[in-house]
């Protein structure tokens, strides 16, 4: 397979499954927080379901929207009924507005390209009714990773036939794109007998306190919350590894 920016594969897409089979509770509950009865709830970025599925679980009417058909067939795997849309945030051309859109686990850092992001965000902005919400969030700039020259084994997992998965990494962070580089190659391995190889150029833009909070405000949302942690503590600064946003 093509290196594809940010793109998950079907080797990146086994270990995700391995490694985060089930979202964790406390932030699951703060995305259930925001979530009612009745309402039209979207999840772009949904990957393999581990927040859409709990939701459904839970009789909240949701969709959700991936462009990693693997991601989605995983999904559809464990809920052959979701109600799921493999597109692009961009090219998607839908009628339906909705009441309450979040995207989980930091993804909306995987738009590096700021301009690209804008209009994402703008896009979604666009799908939400007169007062619905825009919940997500992003790694911030004390999330960066150690700078290495060379791959590294990051994380060696067994999948369920007994082979192993191996995700070698290394990583550069660019000052002034505020841009994580991770190139990254996945290897499937029965013992040593190299079975598949599957190259992923990852990138996570890092964002610095108030930055984001000036994207939403150009894009036109009136209030604006910026938390630290999934216990809805406000953010004062850039010593958190994470921002999460409450926007409408």
């Amino acid at each position: 397979m093509k290196s594809t920016k940010n793109y998950y594969g079907s080797l990146c897409t086994e270990m995700y499954e391995i490694l985060h089979e089930k979202a964790p509770q406390d932030e699951l509950n703060f995305y259930l927080s925001y979530a009612e009865k009745g309402k039209k709830i979207l999840e772009p970025l949904c990957g393999s379901g581990r927040f859409l599925i709990p939701f459904m679980e839970r009789g909240f009417d949701i969709c959700g929207m991936d462009l990693s058909s693997e991601m989605l067939g995983k999904l559809k795997q464990k809920k052959p009924n979701a109600n799921v849309v493999h597109a692009d945030i961009l090219e998607y051309s839908s009628t339906q507005l909705y009441d309450y859109i979040f995207i989980s686990s930091g993804s909306v850092s995987l738009f590096t390209d700021v301009d690209l992001c804008k209009k994402i965000l703008e896009k979604l902005k666009r799908m939400l009714t007169p007062n619905g919400k825009f919940v997500f969030a992003v790694d911030t700039v004390a999330d960066r990773c150690p700078n290495h020259d060379n791959y590294k084994t990051s994380i060696a997992v067994k999948t369920k036939e007994g082979f192993d998965l191996v995700l070698k990494i290394k990583n550069y962070y660019e000052e002034e794109s505020q841009t994580q580089f991770s190139p990254s190659i996945y290897e499937l391995y029965n013992k040593a007998t190299l079975l598949q190889s599957e190259p992923m150029d990852f990138q996570l833009h890092l964002y610095r306190f108030g930055e984001m909070e000036t994207y939403l405000k150009e894009i036109g949302f009136k209030t604006i919350t910026t938390y630290s942690s999934f216990q809805k503590e406000i953010a004062t600064g850039n010593q958190n590894e994470m921002f999460l946003y409450e926007c409408c």
